[in-house]
């Protein structure tokens, strides 16, 4: 499935969303953002992981700002394309019921920063950089960043990214835990693929229901974190794929999870 902007790709059980651009850095429309949710629901339906990466050597410079679109102008509400396209693309990654990698080269910033950094594993090349852009537009953050930024790096360095809006190279991320790994470029290829093998091949249902159970933590007090676990917990004992992990580790052999 491709479009003149993004494109998806299938490599056996690993999907790939690519975006694609060049002129404008891989920037986002919101008719980008209605491919990327409809890549999304195909690549979840019949793939056990996803990978959004960018082409042309960048993740995404962000929303689209082009002549032709209706912004900076009084009267326009720079809020509502939140409302419809941004947030529930959004709440899609966050909800997916297979784990996702960002995959980052290049420039990540604006919402293309908040999205590559929402990810379940982010993994970047050395040349990429983390970019909170809107301040040099008089925006404030959005895609979840104030939320993502704060949780991962803290509230300071948080700060830091939004109200100073300076660039912070891939070494930098990861040392405030923004990210899992920073690889040599000629490196970077086969380590996004190693992993996205590795979450491929595991037990998925589990997965997600450990996807679910993060993003609950981080949003709710302790007690309600526990009570969820014991709830997924419940759901996951149920699974094939709990059956197969105990019957391969009594037998002394790989697991072949099926993902249900």
């Amino acid at each position: 499935m491709t479009s003149d902007r993004v494109r998806l790709e299938r490599e056996g059980p690993v999907a790939r969303l690519v975006l694609d651009h060049a002129s404008t850095m891989n920037s986002i429309s919101p008719l980008v953002v209605e491919t990327l949710r409809s890549m999304i629901s195909e690549a979840e339906k019949s793939a056990r992981v996803l990978v959004i990466t960018g082409a042309n050597g960048n993740f995404s410079s962000g929303a689209d700002l082009s002549p032709d679109r209706p912004v900076g102008q009084k009267g326009v509400d720079a809020g509502l394309r939140l409302e419809t396209h941004f947030n529930p693309l959004m709440t899609d990654l966050r909800n997916l019921s297979i784990p996702w990698i960002s995959a980052v080269r290049g420039a990540a910033a604006g919402v293309g920063c908040s999205i590559a950094l929402s990810a379940d594993l982010i993994v970047a090349s050395r040349s990429a950089y983390f970019l909170q852009a809107f301040r040099r537009i008089g925006l404030i953050p959005d895609g979840g960043s104030a939320f993502v930024l704060s949780r991962g790096a803290g509230r300071v360095r948080a700060m830091e990214m939004m109200l100073l809006g300076d660039k912070v190279p891939a070494a930098t991320a990861l040392e405030w835990g923004l990210i899992n790994r920073c690889v040599d470029e000629g490196k970077f290829d086969a380590e996004v693929e190693s992993i996205a093998a590795k979450l491929a091949s595991g037990p998925t249902y589990s997965l997600a229901l450990t996807r679910k159970s993060a993003w609950a933590a981080i949003e709710s007090e302790y007690a309600a974190s526990l009570a969820l676990e014991r709830k997924y917990q419940c759901e996951a004992g149920n699974s094939e794929d709990f059956i197969e992990g105990v019957k391969a580790f009594r037998e002394k052999r790989p697991a072949r999870f099926v993902g249900r």
